[in-house]
């Protein structure tokens, strides 16, 4: 692929366009329809365009918006995928393209951390979630 603009040089934005790609040809294999399938065309797509928008922005909060935004759309195709597994219009578990969206997710990780200050609290490498929970929010409604 030539390239003419800068985004078109990270590699995030590149395997962004690939899994695009794939979730194209995966989702016309799937001739039910659902609303899973229209959230994982939207979301697939969702993702390069807002690496793409985000690297033409000069401040450092604007590029941290798309590329939170890009890193939501990621998590979102990965749901959508489990979705369709689970409700059974995917024939199998698409492991090779959750690891795909798991790389995208962890070098937007790794670009947010250069233009946010909030980046450090963002992870994907814990598989175990903290089982407290605050909820002095919903106990001053009492």
């Amino acid at each position: 692929m030539k390239i003419y603009f800068d985004h078109e040089k990270l590699d995030v934005y590149r395997e962004a366009i690939d899994f695009c790609g794939w979730a194209d040809d995966f989702l016309a294999a799937i001739s039910a329809k659902a609303a899973a399938k229209d959230q994982l065309h939207r979301a697939s797509m969702s993702i390069p365009l807002n690496i793409a928008e985000g690297n033409g922005k000069f401040s450092a909060r604007d590029r941290a918006r798309f590329l939170e935004t890009a890193r939501g759309s990621a998590l979102e195709c990965a749901a959508c995928l489990d979705v369709l597994f689970v409700r059974k219009l995917a024939a199998e578990q698409q492991a090779g393209q959750k690891e795909k969206l798991a790389r995208i997710v962890q070098m937007l990780i790794g670009l947010l951390r250069k233009f946010s200050e909030r980046a450090d609290v963002l992870r994907e490498d814990e598989a175990v979630y903290p089982a407290e929970h605050d909820y002095d929010h919903e106990q001053e409604h009492e």
